[in-house]
């Protein structure tokens, strides 16, 4: 199901660009993004998948809240990356310790299969370094690309990978839809894949990674005020200390951020002229 996703929405892109005249990206740049669809999407997204089948929901979004860590040590570890600053780590662990309170409840239930439990947190960290890594290279290397053209490829491609990956472990018979599953992937392939990746891609182009980051932080807001909203969830302290505390991280990583921006020669280079 997952590959179905990003094979849908990758495909649906595509036919946007080529109908609106511009060209997918040529055959130099197949290595390239067959690699980001592999860290990204194959690694990073389908280690999620892979690893809630035996992960509590509560744990499996702590353990992908650490992103930001992950994703800001591997841009300080490359040369010209942006710099670790006592700020943006204040930031990070104040958002970090959100999410904490944010799932606490779910946090105390049994993990079930240990031998499962331990496969899936390795998992998660698995997919938390491959979208760090794929990130750091979209970055650096597809900069100058036509963003949707290469985001649609990128998609393709993570698309075949996680498709292959359930492929070989005989997922083909356990595959069916109904009407709850039919929506969830529509959503999931256009204002989950197209709107969210697209607009991710598009953040890292132009912002500090540091910043682009805390999407791992705001994700579980957005879902917690959705579900206040449209299904009329309860909201208490609890929620309301968790948004707090994930707000005052972001600001402080925002704040740290308008420094960056001059002190990286990725964010003051300009955008070559297509």
């Amino acid at each position: 199901m997952g590959g179905f996703r990003w094979l849908s929405a990758g495909g649906l892109l595509a036919a946007y660009v080529l109908a609106s005249g511009e060209s997918l990206p040529g055959r130099e740049r197949w290595g390239g993004i067959a690699l980001l669809g592999f860290l990204m999407l194959g690694l990073g997204n389908g280690g999620v998948v892979v690893a809630e089948q035996w992960v509590p929901s509560g744990l499996a979004a702590v353990v992908v809240a650490s992103n930001p860590f992950w994703m800001s040590a591997v841009e300080a570890a490359i040369p010209g990356g942006e710099r670790l600053r006592a700020n943006i780590i204040a930031g990070l662990i104040i958002g970090f310790a959100g999410i904490v309170v944010l799932v606490w409840p779910d946090l105390t239930l049994g993990a079930g299969d240990r031998r499962g439990f331990l496969a899936g947190v390795i998992a998660l960290q698995i997919a938390s370094i491959g979208w760090s890594l794929g990130s750091a290279y979209s970055r650096r290397h597809a900069r100058a690309d036509h963003l949707l053209g290469t985001t649609a490829c990128q998609m393709l491609a993570g698309g075949i990978f996680m498709t292959a990956a359930g492929t070989i472990r005989g997922e083909w018979s356990h595959l069916s839809f109904n009407s709850a599953t039919t929506w969830s992937l529509i959503y999931l392939s256009t204002i989950g894949a197209i709107g969210g990746f697209v607009a991710y891609t598009y953040a890292l182009r132009h912002l500090p990674v540091s910043f682009v980051s805390l999407y791992a932080y705001i994700n579980p807001i957005i879902a917690v005020t959705l579900g206040v909203l449209i299904l009329h969830e309860p909201f208490d302290s609890r929620m309301a200390v968790a948004a707090a505390l994930v707000f005052c991280g972001v600001a402080i990583v925002r704040w740290t951020g308008r420094k960056s921006v001059s002190d990286s020669g990725l964010e003051v280079q300009a955008e070559p002229s297509s």
